[in-house]
């Protein structure tokens, strides 16, 4: 086997083997000597593979990113705006609850002080927001594209806040068996707020629309979990 063909095996692995590890004990328990003991090699072997143990948990994380991609995008099919607002909030809602160290990792990473996130990684959860938006620009087309990315952000963080409260077992986090149901409830005030601020706005030529703001329709569906 060529070097490179070597490198790549090796770095495979140990890919491979952080993920377990994240998936068993989660962010915190990661040890670069457990995860070269699981994957069969040297713990010095580590650095010719990845930079440092924060990349090997980048590359997991790109893993992560790549399945949650996958898991909302049946959600595009849902139907109108709202609906696919719904579906997503709910896909994603589902993933965290499935994959829960997994999908913690993503948000507890954090690198050394002064060292950026490198760009392909950025890129990952650029694509995440992206699909997010999509359905959000559809319900408020009076909006500039940075104010739509911005709601985005706003919609993304009221849903993983949930969801975050709700997996950690916080006292102020809604139980793990109505999840879904308060998500559902919670999207749907978004979007009915948002779809009336686009409509004021499009009949008020000139008026300055509001942003996602709470409103009462959209009957949240119930889920069992």
């Amino acid at each position: 086997m060529a070097d490179t063909e070597k490198r790549s095996d090796l770095r495979t692995r140990l890919i491979d083997a952080a993920e377990a590890e994240i998936a068993e004990k989660g962010l915190l328990g990661l040890k670069a000597r457990d995860v070269t003991a699981r994957a069969g090699c040297a713990l010095g072997a580590i650095y010719n593979a990845v930079s440092d143990l924060d990349e090997l948990v980048m590359r997991v994380n790109s893993r992560t990113l790549e399945r949650l991609g996958a898991a909302l995008a049946p959600s595009s099919g849902a139907g109108g705006p709202e609906a696919v607002t719904l579906a997503l909030a709910d896909a994603y809602a589902v993933f965290a609850l499935q994959n829960r160290r997994l999908w913690s990792a993503l948000f507890e990473h954090r690198l050394p002080e002064g060292v950026e996130m490198p760009d392909w990684h950025r890129a990952e959860h650029e694509v995440l927001i992206a699909r997010i938006g999509a359905p959000l620009s559809r319900l408020r087309p009076d909006l500039p594209a940075e104010a739509v990315r911005l709601r985005v952000r706003t919609l993304f963080g009221a849903v993983h806040g949930v969801v975050h409260l709700a997996l950690q077992g916080r006292l102020v986090g809604v139980p793990e068996a109505l999840l879904r149901q308060e998500v559902a409830a919670l999207v749907g005030a978004l979007v009915v707020g948002a779809r009336s601020a686009g409509a004021q706005s499009a009949g008020a030529a000139g008026r300055t629309a509001g942003g996602l703001v709470g409103g009462e329709g959209l009957e949240p569906p119930t889920f069992s979990v």
